[in-house]
This record gives structure tokens, sequence and C-alpha cells, in this order.
């Protein structure tokens, strides 16, 4: 069936604010299918409370509502625009929950707009999970004893009949809230009213625990007429009773016998077929005994998922894009594949190559949390790695993480205790992975680990088999290790830096042997078709084999250097930079070069960049890329501080960074150095000191005096960031920071209570400044930037304050000589105006600033980067109606027993825009009335 001429107008729910659970993935969903839309000449209206991402962007949609998801959001849009169906598909869990209201409402009947994507009776026999467990038995498929209970009471009766162990699941939410194990009679009754508490419906599905099977998932497209494809087969490494946002992941599936596979395939089908009439693509979950191969399906979700995001980049096949276009009528076998633009969309992708993702996860941000990995899912951001086996994958994947590991071990960080090694195998936590690899060198027997962990042999034999390796590597020097172990070395991910450290030598040692012995990576085509037919897209990754796929060609080109995985500190803000970076270098005639690890974004996606490489964020993948490519420059300061962590890297090797100088941006992170230049150019800021060991700071305290606020260099989120009130507290956390960063320069300052805080951005070109924004925190100065409620422009600031921001941010931008973004953050008091830090690159509240006052801040910060034009060349024209409030938002939800007060370290994991027309706005009121509540140390 060709497309349906009659809608000419689509609405798209996003899904809001990052939560854990719900990330930026829905941004890259979102993004594609309002692309997908616009080809097609149907107008695109979207509606998402999110400033941060590129789905709420102009660039994104023709009309973009930055307000709350609610029904009166929702009447006010279609009151306002002609709106022919709505597309609740793309926004996760909040946008389909939202449509539902909306249908009870009886809002869509009333401005007679259609439904795609999906139908509310699919939605309701996938969320109910009486319904689904009914629908199973009804077709035949295998589902877990079970049934659902609306109250304590029918809870206490059915955990009766079935026994223990067992799960409980909640309908209705998200990242598995409200769900867990229950293995003692003793422990229900709690988790059955905090499961009962987390449905919106208070409903829990309780059943027999199938804890230690095996985990798998099909992402899968459907059109109207029933066409089928499996776009991608995925296999939790963890077991069951890991979430699988918190497993790690392997597509293909890597031991699923085809007869089981074909089994699953033909239950996925029919369960997707029973559940009503819908296009687009779908994900549904199933667990496999490991005695029999017995299936039981899990769930069912009927719209894109994080898994679908997954899928896209594991196979090149567009999901949203294509999910987008069955929902305005077309069939499978009538579109294209995006990839090789000379095949059928209709035609099951088929790899040549294996993908891992790891998951990020962010527990320091929250002391005292259970960071046991269970139902309820934990983390925050993943990374993911694409090799030719699993080994190298997983390495990549690893290398992907930043949590200062140089791939999976090799780096002589191990876990040395047997007794911690036992309970964290038994207990999977953020770092199991690790300590499987550690038991191994441990030499503690694969059988005790398998009986532990139960994950698959085959998976378990694989990390055994490296830690062999590297026994055989430890036997030579770099002199004398023979070329084909180095290559084999390579081909199951070792970075050189772990190679260095098996052979006591350095990384840039062993990268010359390997350019001296020809071991050089080369770049294999993601196609969707394993090489059958011909990819028109450039969309890469590395491995070393004889034959390069990725032909650089002549032209003058930029590499943008992405954010990495998602974490508290650093999150989608930063893909919204580099998205405007590599579309304003388009712009000015470069090829442009983006280079992530990511599988959530935008700047992932095949169609932004012209040359795609997805890989790690670290040092060794980068520099062969430029060696291969040979850009003009690299764009640094868009992507966070992974991107920025690499300046001194660039620098060192000659190769030029795009705007602001490493000697620049270096200076603005190192503390001290910082605190010397304002003092030269007489600018105020708190009585400071830099310390190197805690008899110093003890010393430095003197002067200063208390309350202290403790601040390390190039850290990112606030981490370690901490006000002190005695030499107690002081030498306890000085102590703890150089444990865990050491050789790092910490600055003292004094604290200033009762101060207000304020941020600028502005950009600069080296002679002259625009202020793009002033924001005005709503807490006192003590809680994170990224955790305060600010507001745009600034609510009570005198103007005498507001001259002295602004001309310190002039002469800071030009004192620091940027070229391109930066943004600086003062405290207030008694109408002195102090400065706290100076950040010369993108920041969180820039994707802010360029949605409320609707101008496209960082393409213009972009030109000026690259040196095609000047501040003086731009005509700025904010749009500034009333105010702008930033909320943040956060997933405490997840960590229930953790300490909710704020402090200088962040916590929020995504923000929310709210506009308002004056100061008497009752919600700003409340926001000011309660400024000082959660403010601690």
């Amino acid at each position: 069936m060709p497309k349906d001429n009659s809608i000419k107008s689509v609405l798209i729910i996003g899904s809001g604010p990052i939560v854990i659970g719900q990330a930026c993935e829905f941004d890259y969903a979102g993004s594609q299918a309002a692309r997908s839309l616009r080809e097609e000449g149907i107008e695109v209206t979207l509606i998402n409370s999110n400033p941060a991402t590129i789905m709420t962007d102009k660039v994104t949609a023709d009309n973009v509502y930055l307000k709350p998801l609610t029904k009166a959001s929702i009447r006010e849009i279609l009151e306002k625009h002609k709106i022919d169906a709505v597309l609740p598909t793309m926004g996760g869990q909040t946008a389909l929950n939202l449509a539902m209201d909306c249908d009870k409402a009886g809002i869509w009947k009333k401005h007679n707009v259609r439904v795609i994507g999906s139908n509310f009776d699919a939605i309701e026999t996938t969320e109910d999970r009486e319904k689904f467990r009914m629908k199973m038995e009804e077709i035949g498929v295998g589902v877990c004893k079970g049934r659902t209970a609306t109250s304590f009471l029918e809870g206490k009766e059915i955990a009766q009949e079935i026994g223990f162990p067992l799960i409980i699941r909640s309908s209705y939410t998200l990242g598995g809230a409200g769900g867990g194990f229950v293995e003692k009679p003793e422990d229900f009754d709690r988790a059955l009213n905090d499961g009962l508490h987390a449905s919106p419906i208070h409903e829990v599905l309780i059943e027999q625990s199938i804890m230690g099977w095996k985990e798998y998932e099909l992402e899968i497209m459907r059109d109207s007429i029933g066409n089928f494809i499996v776009i991608c087969s995925i296999e939790n490494f963890d077991p069951m009773g890991v979430h699988t946002g918190d497993s790690i992941t392997v597509a293909p599936a890597m031991t699923l016998p085809d007869t089981v596979y074909q089994k699953m395939r033909n239950h996925a089908i029919k369960m997707i077929s029973s559940i009503g009439e819908f296009a687009g693509g779908c994900n549904v979950q199933f667990s496999v005994s490991p005695e029999n191969d017995d299936i039981i399906a899990i769930e069912i979700n009927p719209r894109v998922s994080r898994s679908s995001a997954l899928a896209s980049k594991a196979t090149g096949y567009p999901i949203a894009k294509i999910a987008a276009k069955l929902a305005i009528g077309y069939n499978l076998d009538e579109l294209q594949n995006q990839i090789t633009k000379n095949t059928s969309a209709f035609f099951e992708p088929s790899i040549d190559y294996v993908i891992v993702k790891v998951p990020r996860w962010n527990f320091d941000k929250f002391k005292g949390a259970d960071r046991h990995l269970g139902l309820q899912m934990k983390s925050v951001g993943e990374a993911m790695g694409i090799g030719r086996n699993f080994q190298e994958a997983l390495q990549k994947a690893c290398q992907s993480l930043e949590i200062k590991r140089n791939g999976l071990g090799a780096d002589g960080r191990e876990l040395k205790s047997h007794d911690e090694l036992l309970y964290s195998l038994k207990n999977p936590s953020w770092n199991r992975l690790f300590h499987i690899y550690d038991a191994f060198k441990l030499g503690i027997p694969y059988k005790t680990i398998r009986n532990l962990t139960k994950i698959d042999p085959w998976f378990l034999y694989q990390i055994e088999e490296l830690i062999a390796l590297e026994k055989e590597i430890e036997k030579y020097t770099l002199a004398t290790i023979p070329k084909d172990l180095l290559v084999t070395a390579k081909k199951k991910g070792y970075a050189d830096r772990q190679l260095g450290h098996l052979m006591s030598c350095l990384e840039s040692e062993v990268f010359a042997k390997r350019e001296e012995l020809g071991i050089r990576r080369t770049y294999k085509l993601v196609d969707t078709c394993a090489a059958e037919f011909d990819a028109a897209t450039p969309y890469y990754y590395s491995t070393f084999e004889d034959e390069n796929e990725s032909i650089p060609s002549d032209k003058k080109k930029i590499i943008v250097l992405g954010s990495g995985p998602n974490r508290i500190g650093q999150g989608i803000e930063f893909d919204y930079s580099c998205v405007h970076g590599i579309l304003a270098a388009k712009e000015c005639g470069y090829e442009t070069i983006m280079i992530n690890c990511n599988p959530e974004t935008v700047s992932t996606d095949f169609d932004i960049a012209d040359k795609l490489y997805f890989e790690p964020v670290f040092w060794e993948h980068i520099y062969e890329i430029i060696q291969l490519e040979k850009p003009e420059g690299v764009i640094v300061q868009l992507g966070g501080q992974t991107a920025l962590k690499l300046a001194e890297k660039l620098s060192k090797y000659g190769i030029k960074i795009i705007g602001t100088s490493f000697e620049a941006l270096d200076l603005a992170e190192d503390r001290g150095s910082f605190s010397t230049l304002l003092q030269e150019n007489n600018i105020p800021y708190p009585e400071f000191g830099v310390i190197e060991n805690a008899d110093e700071a003890l010393e430095l305290a003197k002067t200063i005096g208390f309350p202290m606020l403790v601040r390390p260099s190039y850290v990112l989120g606030g981490q370690g960031m901490k006000i002190v009130i005695n030499e107690e507290e002081l030498e306890e956390h000085v102590v703890e920071i150089f444990r865990t960063i050491p050789g790092n320069r910490v600055l003292l300052d004094h604290f200033l209570e009762n101060a207000q805080e304020a941020e600028a951005d502005a950009i600069c070109d080296g002679e002259d400044v625009y202020i793009i924004g002033i924001m005005q925190h709503i807490e006192p100065a003590g809680i994170h930037s990224g955790d305060s409620f600010a507001v745009l422009p600034p609510y009570n600031l005198g103007d005498l304050v507001i001259r002295k921001i602004e001309e310190y941010t002039k002469k800071i931008a030009l004192a620091l000589n940027t070229v391109g973004l930066i943004n600086i953050q003062f405290a207030i008091k008694d109408d002195q105006v102090y400065i706290i830090e100076a950040n010369p690159r993108a920041s969180r509240t820039v994707p802010f600033i360029c949605k409320a006052y609707d101008e496209p801040y960082v393409n213009y910060a972009t030109k000026v980067m690259l040196g095609e034009k000047k501040v003086k060349d731009f005509t700025f024209n904010p749009k500034k109606h009333g105010y702008a409030i930033k909320e943040p938002v956060f997933s405490f939800n997840k960590f229930p027993n953790v300490n909710k007060e704020l402090g200088p370290e962040m916590k929020s994991t995504g923000e929310a825009i709210y506009f308002i027309d004056d100061l008497m706005d009752d919600y700003f009121l409340k926001l000011y009335s309660e400024r000082n509540l959660y403010l601690s140390r």
C-alpha cells in the first residue's frame, strides 16, 4: 500500500527530560522519524520539554513546542494547528502513556486526530501484565506461571500459590521500576508494597522466578499488511536477573542454536500478530532455559526502544526512519534500504561483525546507593564496540567507557581478594565483567565462575582465552615479540596501552613497533548486508585485516570528537553541540568526520556527518583515523570533557585543534593557574590556594578560613567537589581525592555563604566577545550549576552586577584567547561579583539558551572556530519574551536509600525547560520560596 496522502501533518511526542531508564535513544528516534516524515512533504509538529536535544531544534521539525508533556499542552497544540495524525511510538513510555491519557480524555477524537504507528489495544495488551499473559497462553507461547494482583491481600495469595523464589513486575512502568526478585517470604511484603505503589494503576504481576536463564531480544519491523523482518537478534551476556538496560548485550546472538532461533522468530511473529494492528518497530524479549532450550516470552515493546537504537547502530538499518514511513502507510517492500540505496527495506540485515554494548553507571554520584543490579535499571548510558569477533568488540566497548580502564584488564588494576571476587560474581554490580576477568587471572576455577554467574560457557571461555593470550605475551619483550602474536593481540582488541603494560614499555613504543611491522588498522563498512551489496553510506569501524574500505578524499575536512557514553555531568547537550558543529562545518564547505561510540545519539546516525567512525573516543583509535584522513584539524570543544581530555595529546602530536588552543583550555582547567590569571587581570575571586597533599591543605586552611570549597582540577560534573567546615572534614576529603585522582592539583577557596550564583555563556573570536546569555540560579551558591534551577535572563541582579558580569566575561574570554564558546560561573555577595570558574568550551547551558532565544549559537561558534566568520559578521536577534527556567531532573527513585540533598557535586540526569511571562508566575514563586531547601555540603 503506498503512502496515505490524507496525512499532511503529524504530531510527534517526545520523551521529556533524560532519566535513568529513558535516555537519549528517543532523541535519536524522534529526530530520525521527523526527518523521515519531512522527506515525504509532511508538516511535522513536535512536543518535548527537553531543551538539550537536537529533536527540539528547528533543524528537526516545522513546529517545535518546548512544553510540559501534559494533556493541556496537547490541547493547546491541536487548537493552533491542524494535525492529521499523532505518532506516539518515538518517545518511549512517556509518550505512549500521554497518548493513551489523551485518548481516554477524548482529545484525539475531538480534534479528528488519528493515532499511527501503534494502537492502544496493542499497548494495553503489552503493558497490562495479566492481559499479556493471557494472550500468550491463548496463542500457545510459553510464559512464566503467575497472575496479577491489584491489592496487597491478592498478592499474598498468589505468592502462596506459586512459591518462592518469585518475581514482581509493576504494570505501566519504565526501566523495570517497582520490580524485583524475592527469594524469601520475609522479604515479600515490602517488595509487594513497593511494586503496587510504583505502578500508576497499582497493579503487579507476580510470577515464578527464571533467574539464571538466558535472555534474548529480537528487534522486528512490521508493516500494516503483516510483512515482518527481524532486524537483529541480541543476546544478553548477563542471564535473567539483570535488567536488559544494565546487561552487557551482544549482537548477533552468539550462543543461540539455529533451531531455537527459528522457533523464537516464529513465536515473535505470532506474538506481534496477536496484539493488534500496527506498523513500525517492535522489541520482543525472551528467556531460554539453559537446561532444555524451553522458550518463555518476557515482554513486547510495541514502539522503538533503547534496543532499537542499538540494533539500528549495530546493523546500519535506520529503524526509526523506516518505522515512521510504515506509520504513514508504506509497506516494507515499497521502501529502500537507506544504507545500500539499492536494496529493499524488506531485506533482513545480515552482519559479518560483532557488536558489544556495555552500560555506563554513575554509582559514585550516589553515596550509599545499593549497587547491586536487578530488575530495576540503574545505568545512565552505554558504549558500543564493533569488531570482527566478540573479544575485539568487548575490548573496544570497555575502552569507550571512560572509567580509567584501557580495556578489559591488562592494566594492573585487578581485584585480588578471593572472597570479594566470589561475592561479586554471585551478586552482579557494575564491575562484574572486570571481576570475571580478575577471577580467571587469580586462578578461580571456570566451574566456580560458571556456577556463581550463570553466564553462558561460551562467553566465559572467551574471557579465559584472553588471560591465556596475556600470559603468552608476557613471555616476551617488545623487541622479541613475534609479529603474529602482536597481530593476534590487536585482532582481539588489545590497546597499545594494555600491550605496553604486559611488556613493561610505553604505549608510544608499542605503536612505533606496530608501524615498523606494518600492523595498522583498516576500516570496514557497516553495510546491513554482510558486504553482499555495496553500501552507499560511509559508516565505518576499525579492525586489523588486509583490505581498507575507507578511502580518504582529497577534500578539506574536519574531525569532530563526540562525547562518548552518557553520564551525570556529561549528557545529551554535548551531542546537540556536536551535531550543530557538523552541520556548520558542512555549510562552510568542509567534509565532516564524526568519531563517537554512543549508540543512543543523533551524532552517530548514519546520515549526519559525511563520514562516521563508530570507534572509542580513545587516543589510539582517534590518532589512526587522523593519520588516514589527514584533516585540517580537530574540534574538541563540543564533546564535553571526553573530547577536551584529548586536547593535550593532539597538541603534543602536532595536530591542529580548531578553535581555542590546548594551552588556553588547560589554563582554565588547572584551578591554580586560572586563579593566577584572574589576579593578573584584577578580577575578584574567592581567596584561594592550591595544594598537592593533605599537610598543605591544613596549613592553607589557617589563612583562608572555613567554610571552604575543595575542588580538584580536570573533573566533570563537580566530581570530588565538597564544602568542608572543619579540619577533620578537610583532611578526610583531601586524602580521598589524592587516593582516587593521584597527582591532581586541588584548589581550596573560601566558600561564600548565602551568595547568589549566575553564569554567562559567550562566543569569542579572539578580538570580540558576544554574550549569548546570562542565567541566574534560584538556589544559593554551593549547589552544582547542573543541579540548580536557573532563570534566563536574570530575575533580580542589579544593573551594576550585570555590567560587572558582562565586563568580566569579556575580559576572561580574551585573556584565555578563546576562539569559540566559553561558559563562566559567578558568585555574587554584597554586590561584589566573584569568579568561580571558566570553561572555554560548549557547556550544558548552551542548548538551553539556543532554544530559549531561538538562535543557532553553536552554528555561529563553529564558524568562528573554523575562522570562516568573526563575531561582528553575525546579526544577533534573540527573541526575548518573559523568562525561561531550566529545571533539573533527578533519578533518585532508582536509589531510594540515598541522601537527596544537593551540593557541589552534580546528581541530576537531565533537564526540562519551562517558560513564564513574568516573575509573579506561581511556578516561579514556589521555586523561589524553596531555594534553600536542598542545600547540603
